[in-house]
């Protein structure tokens, strides 16, 4: 049995374990270890290869980026069980509701915020769809227009920072960009860093933002009648916005985003740290919702994001290396702050659901784990079988060039998104079409954006995108999935669009890392 009729069995033994249902990290795991036997025992595959898998999975795992992860997802998980994406919508619809379109105009906005605090795409479609949904169906908003913007606006976590997809896509694609780049003859190239794709994607997302604020203002001008002004009467000064709740549901959310992103894209702080902060303030925000604290405590917990800021701002201008004064403002910050975190989590341990929420980070991160060790060693297996040479010659050889090889790749991911879910998509894929693709001199950067963004497309397009499935779990029977499936239609006109124009214009991913970094 030769190399080519292998490497046929394993895709054969890959897709279909995972479209049988079996978990995907053990089919990830099984079907290469099976295969790699198989070659072994008639003697076309060198155990060798399997023999790395142990020092390779340690590698993955003690890196740095990957303990950011864990951290990030607690933050989401966190913010998911408060009742902040709520009071966000509420307070959303208060500023937008009583002018055409307006609660569309809050839904994205929401979207794009819950998308930089939390960042769990179906949490946020689920939300969305308990809370704008009913609001939106009761004013007589179009039932079509109702469920595309709340379908597009919560699949924005797929591109907005800080995307756990962006921060995966960082490491698979600085490793695809290094062993390119050596093939290339480039022996000291530069990593790409977590920092470089969230300042990439960045721009990118504010455009599909402002696409479907575009959009859902041409929709308000030619057809009114699909989304009426709605009065707002839900805060605590009856038909008045309340200061107070307007901080509460809107300013601390930015403060935290400002917080994690502007820490990682200033250089400040390095992911794993930034998440820790985000982390520390949602856990804050989250203690800070019960009205029955005392004073005292809740004087000390509200304190932790100021303190945070004072050690964020402290640590740019030279931390340990920094003036006395300054250091002693970054000991009492740093005190002020260990001591609302550990007052928050005292709280919440005998009050709230932080064990609940801890044990599905552990779940989620173990996942995500398993499904990392599984791709390790597909890559391990898949090299050993030749197949990396083999797509390294197919891109090569396709007519057009590096364009015609990257389209190539963006379909494949783009239909690959229809059947597995994008951690496995990232792990699979870049390892084997990035080093042919940053061999020819594709930038990292733009190549991970193009990526996350296509994700994204593929999580809304009819008839496997999850982020319908999510939203059909919430929306009313008498919501047909035709109308469902044909909402959304606008709106991945909209992102292939975007996507075509972060395709033509590089320096929409490519031009504020290399400001910020550079």
């Amino acid at each position: 049995m030769s190399h080519e009729l292998l490497l046929i069995l394993l895709g054969v033994l890959l897709f279909g374990g995972i479209l049988s249902g079996v978990p995907v990290s053990l089919v990830l795991l099984g079907a290469p270890f099976l295969v790699a036997a198989l070659g072994t025992i008639i003697g076309v595959f060198d155990l060798a290869f399997v023999s790395a898998f142990p020092s390779r999975a340690f590698g993955l795992l003690t890196n740095p980026v990957f303990v950011a992860v864990p951290l990030f997802v607690l933050m989401g998980s966190l913010l998911e069980k408060a009742n902040i994406a709520k009071r966000m919508m509420l307070m959303a619809g208060a500023l937008f509701g009583e002018r055409r379109g307006g609660m569309a105009y809050a839904v994205i906005v929401v979207g794009a915020l819950l998308a930089a605090s939390t960042g769990v795409i179906g949490a946020t479609i689920f939300m969305l769809g308990l809370i704008a949904l009913p609001a939106m169906l009761s004013a007589n908003y179009s039932p079509r227009l109702s469920s595309g913007v709340i379908c597009a606006s919560g699949s924005l976590g797929q591109i907005i920072p800080p995307s756990i997809l962006l921060i995966l896509l960082a490491d698979q694609v600085s490793a695809a960009y290094q062993s390119g780049r050596r093939a290339a003859g480039d022996f000291a190239p530069e990593p790409v860093s977590v920092g470089d794709l969230f300042a990439g994607a960045l721009l990118p997302g504010l455009v599909l933002v402002g696409l479907y604020l575009l959009y859902t203002f041409a929709v308000s001008i030619l057809r009114p009648e699909t989304c009426p002004p709605i009065r707002y009467s839900g805060g605590k000064s009856g038909d008045k916005i309340d200061t107070g709740e307007l901080v509460t549901a809107l300013v601390l959310p930015l403060a935290l985003i400002l917080l994690v992103l502007g820490s990682i894209l200033g250089g400040i702080a390095t992911p794993t740290e930034s998440a820790g902060l985000g982390a520390a303030g949602a856990l804050v925000m989250v203690a800070m919702e019960r009205q029955e604290m005392p004073i005292w405590r809740r004087s000390i917990i509200g304190a932790v994001l100021p303190a945070a800021f004072l050690l964020v701002l402290v640590r740019s201008f030279g931390g340990a290396n920094a003036s006395s004064f300054l250091m002693a403002t970054g000991v009492l910050s740093l005190a002020v702050l260990l001591s609302g975190v550990a007052l928050a989590t005292w709280q919440e341990l005998r009050l709230g659901a932080l064990l609940d929420v801890a044990r599905g980070t552990a779940t989620m991160v173990s996942m995500l784990t398993l499904i990392v060790l599984g791709a390790t060693m597909l890559s391990l297996v898949f090299r050993g079988l030749g197949g990396d040479e083999m797509v390294s010659d197919f891109l090569t050889n396709l007519p057009g060039g590096t364009m015609t090889a990257l389209f190539a790749v963006m379909l494949v991911i783009f239909l690959l998104g229809f059947l597995i879910e994008y951690i496995e998509i990232i792990f699979i894929v870049v390892p084997v079409a990035g080093p042919p693709l940053m061999a020819a001199g594709v930038d990292p950067v733009w190549f991970a954006i193009l990526i996350s963004m296509n994700l994204q497309m593929s999580f809304l397009t009819p008839p496997f995108g999850y982020a319908l499935f999510y939203f059909r779990s919430v929306a009313p029977a008498s919501l047909t999935t035709r109308d469902v499936y044909a909402s959304v239609i606008p709106f991945i006109l909209l992102q292939l669009f975007a996507l075509a124009l972060v395709a033509a214009l590089p320096e929409l991913a490519t031009w504020l890392p290399n400001v910020i970094f550079n």
